[in-house]
């Protein structure tokens, strides 16, 4: 049933006209999905009441995927299997993602890195399209209905090719993506909605496996990025790796850790690690796959200094952030803090240090990414509230330019320009008679070619003989508001065109987008029957407790044999809970509804005598 959102006369949305929308934060450790209700943003959480959904992905031999809380505890049992912090490869070559220390089997596949399981070779798009198909049922199941698209978010420092992954994945978990999101971005405007903030704030955004920093000036319901920065590959994870590393050195034959055990010990450090959040000193605890117990003590004052040159890392990406903003820190009103790694001490401590002010911490860093992107699929999708009325106004994290002779990168779109954008420049021939030009286009900061990332190539054909510098080619790069890049190039005297909307040379091709597809629509009728499934499943669960809560209360008003025949049929339902049949399951929840309908009656006439005990006939009336 569809949950409709009361207007006073003239105002907008009708109800019938509200449109469902979420804002998903897709995260390296954890995800979750929110939406906008009654004007208010909230996490939906899953059937068992919890937020966050663990970025976990199980790859079995035959079924299907398992994501979530159920793979994240198989992860040290059956390691090269169960995908974690996949967002770290996202948009990523073998190579890159084998230099990040992950111990997956990574396959050099044509287009994006594959990760080997007993499912074949997965891509990090379709992994993460599992974790985003999931928080989609999710959302639908509690809201009740189709959802009109969603805002996901990405870490500011993505560059194209991971942006275009991310929304591949979307599109094969079913998603209308409304937009792409930076997550400093979606901090702000959370934080900003919620304080009714103006002035500049930075955003300090340390998550599993990205960080990001965001400089924003919040003026009168406009959220102005001035500037970015980050490191894709800086996160939580790296700081479990440095404990881990700790324990490794400590112990003797440590160098012939099995997979399994190598990632039985990445568990407990990050467990380590939260835990120093709270406490001075703790062990890191776990157990090798012979049977050998490893516990290997550690202090906060330790760990701190291990933790130094990451956090010293994140810090130069904010002095350069705000270098790029042309801001100094006493500028700066607040740091919003943003990700699970905030909470560790030293990296508040150091943050209130380089700001001069004790860091904003009064969001739920986990969840202040999402309950933003909501704001924002809200508005987007077209629930604007009277009087509601702010602009955000993102930047393009990484310059955009294009190959010259040479190798080297001419820069067309500088970053930290305001997106959507649009620039042109003109060139030339090189060669007298030349009839074709080939145009790479690059992304990064670097000076020549091969230190920044390929996005495309493609050539311009049919340029009229001239000689060299006559011919004026005129290239325009335009950005949209997903940072998403669309190339075109021009040759004036005739007009002959080419362009190009960048698809990454990392991203899955579109023959390899529409096969996930059309599989994915093959499976359309499974997923329906699982869906009904888990709601049966759900349905009796609920029904099993409240019956028994209420026979704790009322059972005396059931005559034996009715207590038996109720008992009977509270015992199949509890046992069809687990049951794969989803008509056993139904016809569990139907026999007890059927059995207790006449103690339900019973109840409520017990209830109703309870109300007007004691009662005068004209006090009622």
């Amino acid at each position: 049933m569809a949950l409709l959102q009361i207007s006073e006369p003239g105002e907008s949305p009708a109800p019938h006209e509200r449109k469902l929308a979420v804002g998903i934060d897709l995260g390296t450790t954890n995800s979750l999905v929110a939406t906008v209700r009654s004007s208010v943003p909230e996490v939906l959480r899953d059937e068992d009441g919890r937020a966050l959904l663990p970025s976990a992905v199980r790859y079995l031999a035959h079924g299907e995927p398992v994501v979530g809380h159920e793979a994240l505890a198989a992860q040290a049992e059956d390691p090269s299997n169960t995908i974690v912090s996949v967002k770290r490869f996202m948009g990523r070559t073998a190579d890159e993602a084998r230099a990040s220390g992950a111990g997956y089997d990574f396959v050099d596949a044509p287009g994006m890195v594959r990760l080997r399981t007993a499912q074949g070779d997965i891509s990090p798009v379709e992994a993460s399209a599992q974790i985003l198909a999931r928080l989609r049922a999710q959302a639908q199941a509690a809201l009740g209905d189709e959802l009109v698209g969603a805002v996901i978010t990405v870490p500011a420092y993505f560059d194209d090719a991971q942006r275009q992954a991310t929304r591949d994945a979307a599109r094969l978990a079913g998603l209308n993506v409304l937009r792409l999101l930076n997550e400093p971005t979606a901090a702000a405007i959370a934080y900003g909605l919620e304080n009714a903030s103006e002035g500049v704030y930075a955003v300090y955004d340390l998550g599993g496996g990205t960080f990001d920093v965001s400089i924003l000036r919040l003026t009168k319901g406009v959220f102005e990025v001035v500037a970015t920065g980050g490191d894709t590959a800086l996160g939580g994870d790296d700081f479990d790796a440095l404990i881990a590393q700790r324990v490794m050195a400590a112990v003797a034959d440590s160098d012939r850790w099995s997979r399994h055990d190598r990632r039985a010990l990445l568990v407990a450090a990050r467990a380590a690690r939260e835990r120093l959040s709270d406490a001075t000193e703790t062990t890191v605890s776990f157990q090798l796959q012979d049977g050998t117990a490893v516990d290997a003590p550690l202090t906060r004052d330790q760990f701190e200094s291990l933790a130094a040159p990451l956090i010293e890392r994140t810090l130069a990406c904010a002095r350069r952030a705000l270098r790029d903003a042309d801001l100094t820190t006493a500028q700066v009103r607040g740091v919003v803090m943003v990700g699970g790694a905030t909470r560790m001490p030293v990296v508040r401590r150091a943050v209130g240090e380089l700001f001069g002010q004790p860091p904003l911490t009064d969001l739920d860093p986990d969840q202040v990414v999402a309950l933003g992107a909501a704001l924002q699929a809200n508005l987007l999708a077209g629930n604007r509230a009277p009087g509601e009325d702010w602009l955000l106004l993102d930047v393009i994290p990484l310059s955009l330019g294009l190959e010259t002779m040479g190798g080297l990168v001419e820069r067309i779109i500088p970053r930290n320009s305001t997106i959507p954008v649009a620039r042109a420049q003109e060139f030339t021939t090189f060669k007298d008679g030349q009839g074709a030009m080939s145009i790479h286009v690059v992304q990064g900061e670097r000076e020549l070619v091969s230190a920044c990332r390929s996005l495309a190539r493609f050539e311009l054909r049919g340029i009229p003989p001239m000689v060299a510098g006559a011919a004026r080619i005129r290239v325009t790069f335009q950005v949209d508001a997903d940072g998403l890049l669309s190339v075109t190039a021009r040759e004036q005297s005739t007009g002959v065109e080419s362009s190009v909307t960048v698809k990454p040379s990392y991203g899955l091709s579109d023959d390899e987008i529409t096969r996930m597809l059309a599989d994915s629509i093959d499976q359309a009728d499974a997923d329906a029957r699982a869906r009904m499934l888990r709601e049966q499943q759900v349905e009796a669960r609920q029904l099993a407790e409240s019956v028994r809560a209420a026979l704790a209360v009322d059972g005396d008003l059931l005559e034996p044999s009715e207590r038996e025949r109720v008992d009977a049929a509270l015992e199949r339902a509890e046992a069809a809970r687990d049951s794969e049949n989803v008509d056993e399951v139904r016809a569990a929840v139907h026999e007890l509804s059927e059995s207790t309908e006449s103690f339900a009656a019973n109840r409520m006439d017990r209830s109703i005598r309870r109300a007007l005990s004691g009662r005068k006939l004209d006090e009622l009336t």
